[in-house]
């Protein structure tokens, strides 16, 4: 086969084999999901080996700003962008005893992304985001999975101007992220394949999520509110 397929047949060639033998499929498919499973659960563990005492440091420089009452903007380009509306959420709306704190996601409002996408350029859709609402001590968090996301890049330098707490989530080997020398809180998951990068990044934000609200709990203070 050729086309639209070959990325499916090259993740799940045992479909595409040409064979009838629905028994050796099932035990195919039974081999492949245990195989990434070993895989995410290996790459999270990496991940958490050597950057655990960073991601403790980074929920306490979140909590140190939610404390003072800073505010947290998410930001990312299409699966990023959903990981990013829920980071945001996650934040807000926790549930149960948890402490809801100040999120918004700068993909969330489609009038203001596309007017500026429209007006200016997609580059700019959250660094002017951030120019506008954003401001010193509040919290800038990015994700992406290539790391070399221009409008990714801009937003944090934006951030950087602005005095931000800043916070990078990326794949690969961080990109361009890792590069600009900037952001204060960079986790890089180090794989070439988006699916597993992006698992494991749910993971990772997450953990900052549940220290942050670990941090906030035994300083006992709840945030102050804000103005607008």
């Amino acid at each position: 086969m050729s086309g639209p397929q070959e990325p499916m047949e090259s993740l799940y060639p045992f479909l595409y084999s040409g064979g009838a033998d629905l028994d050796a499929v099932m035990t195919a498919v039974r081999q492949s999901t245990v195989d990434k499973a070993g895989e995410i659960v290996a790459l999270r563990q990496s991940v958490l080996e050597r950057d655990g005492a960073r991601l403790a440091a980074c929920a306490q420089a979140m909590a140190a700003a939610f404390e003072r009452g800073g505010r947290l903007f998410s930001f990312g380009n299409g699966g990023s962008s959903t990981d990013a509306q829920e980071v945001a959420a996650l934040f807000l709306n926790p549930g149960g005893g948890a402490l809801p704190l100040p999120a918004f996601a700068l993909t969330a409002d489609v009038a203001v992304v596309t007017a500026l996408a429209n007006d200016i350029g997609f580059e700019v859709v959250f660094a002017r985001q951030l120019a506008a609402s954003a401001r010193a001590g509040d919290i800038a968090f990015g994700l992406s999975t290539s790391g070399n996301s221009r409008n990714l890049i801009a937003g944090f330098q934006e951030a950087d101007r602005r005095g931000m707490v800043t916070v990078g989530l990326a794949g690969y080997d961080g990109g361009q992220m890792a590069e600009l020398g900037t952001i204060d809180h960079l986790f890089v998951v180090p794989s070439s394949s988006v699916h597993r990068i992006q698992e494991a990044q749910t993971t990772v934000y997450h953990a900052l999520w549940e220290l942050t609200q670990d941090a906030l709990g035994r300083r006992g203070t709840v945030p102050p509110p804000r103005s607008s």
